[in-house]
């Protein structure tokens, strides 16, 4: 069934009454006599859960959506591989692939290439589920590495008279960060029956198999990574309270709250004026969903919410002015925990993607399935880590 603006829009329409209900409710919850309060409580927290599901029922709608309307490719030479890689896929026939001239070529341990197309469509759908892919820089490389020289300042200057001598001025205090990269892995598997069947989009299969799985795996390392064959994480580092004035290059501030398990409209507004002004245009929060449904409760001293659900398509809830990325990978509120993320995450960290994802057939191992198993090198690196703050709960 095709996803059409309307049904987004329908849902969006429900989840901004039940964000109305929401509040009200919440309000006399807070206002209520003590006998009240806890059954009160309970139907705060029944519309909590619905505005989360509602909210994930809107992102999913809007994915589907994106991902029917991406336009095809009509390349001929594309094309002709897509079919020589098909035929690999169900007959492990690689005959016409050998023989073409795109995307080609045999690892060692005789693996393929994916057809540029499906390689394509693997990252798109990673970047519709990942939320770092989402907000963070992304680029693609043809090298095993890559390298990024980065300016720390320093380059002096001043005012002169109109003919004045210019004096010379200090240089500039570069320094060169290196992406960490890992290979990723896949490797789903499908009977020889389904391959068989002319009706089964094996393509499509293996593209939603490795997506969802190397989804999965990627999130959680470009986000805490620890390096070790695979991606550097964008927090795994070393953090400080100092300001960017004193604090390292590479280390990023992090802002202590006072509870363990709670935060602080005061805190969350702190938090966002760490950042330089320069890095709010395009900044947001990244959380994950039980620190949402806590953040939901907060007011300012106005009596007003802070948190404001996304009621158009493709618009996220937003948080004082500030749209919210929910990533499951971020740890809940808990003592010592970095719970809340708020900065510019594309120029915070960038992901690294080498080209090409291979796939070797092994009809062997466990018949009578087919698995396929599939490798690509990814990485990532902190390019800035000014461009980002993190919020840490109290030790106790």
């Amino acid at each position: 069934m095709a996803i059409e603006l309307k049904d987004i829009e329908n849902v969006a329409t429900e989840l901004g009454a039940k964000f109305d209900e929401f509040k009200k409710t919440n309000d006399k919850r807070v206002e209520a006599v003590e006998q009240e309060k806890a059954t009160l409580a309970g139907q705060v927290e029944t519309l909590n859960e619905k505005l989360t599901e509602l909210e994930q029922v809107k992102k999913g709608l809007e994915i589907l959506q994106k991902q029917q309307n991406r336009p095809g490719t009509t390349d001929a030479a594309r094309e002709e591989y897509k079919k020589g890689f098909d035929k690999f896929m169900r007959k492990g026939d690689a005959s016409e692939i050998e023989t073409k001239s795109l995307n080609t070529g045999s690892d060692a341990d005789g693996g393929f290439a994916v057809p540029e197309e499906l390689d394509r469509t693997i990252l798109e759908l990673e970047r519709d589920m990942s939320p770092m892919r989402q907000v963070c820089s992304q680029i693609t490389v043809s090298t095993p590495d890559y390298k990024k020289l980065v300016n720390l300042g320093g380059a002096g200057s001043g005012w002169v008279g109109e003919t004045a001598a210019r004096p010379e001025t200090n240089s500039p205090t570069l320094a060169q960060i290196t992406a960490t990269m890992g290979e990723i892995y896949a490797n789903p598997a499908a009977s020889q029956t389904s391959l068989d069947d002319m009706f089964f989009d094996a393509e499509g299969w293996l593209s939603a198999e490795v997506a969802y799985t190397f989804n999965e795996e990627e999130g959680a390392a470009y986000l805490l990574g620890d390096g070790t064959n695979k991606p550097r994480g964008m927090i795994a580092g070393a953090m400080a309270t100092t300001n960017d004035d004193t604090r390292p290059f590479g280390t990023i501030q992090n802002l202590v709250s006072s509870a363990t398990s709670n935060v602080s409209g005061d805190e969350l507004i702190t938090l966002i004026h760490s950042l330089k002004q320069g890095y709010r245009g395009g900044a947001g929060w990244m959380m994950n969903n039980i620190s949402v449904s806590k953040i939901r409760l907060l007011k300012d001293a106005d009596n007003n919410y802070l948190w404001r659900p996304g009621i158009e398509a493709g618009a996220p809830s937003q948080l004082l002015g500030y749209a919210i990325t929910e990533n499951e990978d971020m740890a809940d509120m808990a003592a010592n925990a970095n719970s809340i993320l708020f900065g510019n995450f594309a120029r915070a960290y960038t992901i690294v993607d080498r080209i090409g994802t291979r796939v070797l057939r092994d009809p062997y191992t466990n018949k009578p399935y087919v698995h396929f198993y599939t490798t690509r090198r990814t990485g990532g690196m902190l390019t800035d880590s000014n461009a980002i703050k993190v919020l840490t709960q109290a030790a106790s």
